[in-house]
């Protein structure tokens, strides 16, 4: 018995030493593709790695002049204050349902986009189209949120002119409580979905264009192809990206609920980055901010690891 244990033990490592020469073999071999993965490796461990070390003050009360290790202890003291605190709930609520909304309402808009963009036959046309629509995710949202406050100014914005040659009154749309989530929803479809298009048109032009020969030789017409080859063809993509999408729950632009929420529309727009930037920034609680941080990354990451193994089960395409 000890005999065949210890012969099995040998075989493992003579295959580990044969995988390990492998994998040496192959970084050699290809030793310059590997190399350019080594400036977002170093961009990765510095801005990604490093801050992590700075998250232990969620457990401390936190003195600029002490620094993070002379700073006391002090346990879960700011995750029960978080919790304790109606504000935060009600801020977790409006992020999710932010979110939320975003996920039903603009996640499907690119694989819209890059379907239509697909049917097109005339490529200058076709080229002019998406950079129209393309452009948008090169502006801030300095610049977009001003676009998007001046079309629905009350006085001089585009919609509200509209309104009024309909006879109707004019809306201050950026005080009300029931358009702002609306508004980010949409002014998020104006923005990203054209950009967001670029990776299904990838994922499209990866089908072999042989299945739609033979389509067609079968007989098959637009919705045949689109049902039976297209849509399959893109799934695995669209469920990754859902699976990505679905780990940013608890993750709202900072820039663009700032530029477009005011003190009137708090209630439904505060979310927790703006709730950091208020109490980590101005008020100057690093630690309760930590927590804050903390949390939401815990929760980040189990949604994201139980989406992955839903889609894995369901759809057997998962990240890992």
């Amino acid at each position: 018995m000890e005999s065949t244990t210890n012969l099995q033990s040998a075989a493992g490592q003579r295959v580990r030493r044969k995988s390990l020469a492998a994998a040496w073999s192959a970084a050699g071999k290809h030793k310059y593709l590997y190399a350019l993965l080594l400036p977002g490796i170093v961009w990765y461990f510095i801005f990604r790695y490093l801050p992590m070390y700075g998250v232990i003050i969620a457990f401390k009360d936190y003195n600029f002049s002490k620094g993070i290790w002379g700073s006391p202890w002090v346990g879960l003291k700011h995750f029960e204050f978080l919790f304790r605190n109606q504000d935060f709930f009600l801020i977790v609520r409006n992020t999710l349902l932010i979110n939320l909304y975003e996920l039903i309402f603009a996640f499907p808009v690119p694989v819209i986009l890059a379907l239509l963009l697909n049917e097109m036959k005339n490529v200058l046309f076709k080229r002019s189209i998406q950079t129209v629509i393309y452009f948008p995710h090169f502006l801030s949202w300095v610049v977009f949120g001003g676009i998007v406050i001046q079309l629905l100014s009350p006085n001089e914005g585009l919609v509200n002119n509209v309104l009024r040659y309909f006879g109707m009154e004019p809306v201050f749309f950026m005080s009300k409580s029931e358009y702002f989530r609306p508004i980010v929803v949409i002014s998020s479809i104006l923005k990203e979905s054209g950009w967001g298009a670029i990776i299904y048109l990838a994922a499209l032009s990866s089908i072999d264009p042989e299945q739609y020969e033979a389509a067609t030789i079968d007989g098959a017409n637009r919705w045949h192809k689109l049902a039976y080859i297209t849509l399959p063809g893109i799934s695995n993509t669209v469920v990754i990206m859902m699976i990505l999408k679905v780990g940013y729950l608890l993750d709202v632009g900072f820039e663009q609920i700032y530029i477009l929420y005011n003190p009137s529309v708090y209630d439904v727009g505060d979310v927790l980055s703006t709730y950091i930037y208020r109490i980590g920034l101005q008020s100057a609680q690093f630690s309760v901010t930590a927590a804050i941080g903390l949390f939401q990354s815990v929760i980040g990451f189990f949604l994201i690891w139980s989406t992955n193994r839903l889609a894995k089960k369901f759809s057997e395409v998962s990240l890992w």
